[in-house]
């Protein structure tokens, strides 16, 4: 089972190298974020005809998360349970016996606002349904933008974000508590000493000068790792004309 994320940064603007990168990369199961489209709006005809099915959570012009899948899959949750939302930032499915989510956790910024304390009280929402999931299956997968930049390692330089919801020590603490509850960063469980990065902004050098952070991840459960056969950033749709900021991470399972 080949899954990917990505967040798209609106999947109408990109649809047509996004489509070419499928029939390139030909992943069984994909997860967008930042999709910013109503469902109405979702291109279901096009990305049926590359031949995925599209589970779809969106909202008009913002957020917006969706599950393609060339596996047949059923929906479990729209948003978390655990969460009252406005906003369309978490889709979770099942393919046979494997639940595999989409998250797209909020930004916060700036710290100290409304939109912090909205991130944190997400993570903490996210975090107790992770540990409830871990009670009811065997085999769990997160993907998605964390929004969070776990480390000094994680980012090309740290002092420039000091002040930044990204770094926030509440941010980091929740994303680490992760691990505690059984999952692993599915990337530094064969990478521990590359970047991983996958996020550079618009700016003219940043992506030529590997100005990047790493804030897309997969978590996996432990079942789910003992079958891990690789994990990679794949770069190529941060170079098409008009990408978005994010780039693909793309994981294999012996499943």
């Amino acid at each position: 089972m080949k899954i990917a994320t990505l967040n798209i940064n609106s999947v109408n603007a990109r649809l047509a190298p996004f489509l070419a990168w499928l029939d390139d990369i030909k992943p069984d199961i994909v997860l967008l974020e930042e999709i910013k489209t109503e469902y109405n709006g979702f291109p279901f005809f096009e990305i049926s005809a590359a031949g995925y099915e599209a589970k779809v959570l969106g909202q008009k012009g913002y957020n917006g998360v969706a599950v393609l899948s060339k596996i047949p899959v059923n929906v479990l949750h729209e948003n978390l349970p655990n969460f009252e939302d406005t906003q369309a930032r978490y889709l979770e499915v099942q393919a046979g016996d494997v639940v595999i989510s989409s998250v797209y956790m909020p930004n916060g910024n700036p710290t100290g606002s409304e939109k912090f304390e909205y991130k944190l009280k997400f993570m903490d929402a996210f975090n107790e349904h992770a540990e409830k999931l871990l009670k009811q299956y065997d085999k769990v997968i997160f993907g998605g933008d964390f929004n969070v930049i776990l480390s000094a390692d994680d980012v090309y330089d740290e002092t420039l974000f000091k002040d930044n919801a990204l770094c926030a020590e509440g941010a980091r603490r929740r994303l680490t508590a992760l691990k505690y509850l059984g999952f692993y960063d599915v990337y530094k469980t064969l990478h521990a000493k590359e970047n991983g990065y996958t996020y550079w902004d618009y700016g003219p050098t940043a992506f030529v000068n590997d100005f990047g952070m790493r804030i897309d991840f997969f978590f996996a459960s432990a079942s789910m790792i003992q079958t891990l056969k690789s994990c990679v950033v794949d770069k190529d749709l941060r170079k098409i004309e008009k990408p978005s900021d994010h780039t693909a991470l793309v994981a294999e399972f012996e499943i």
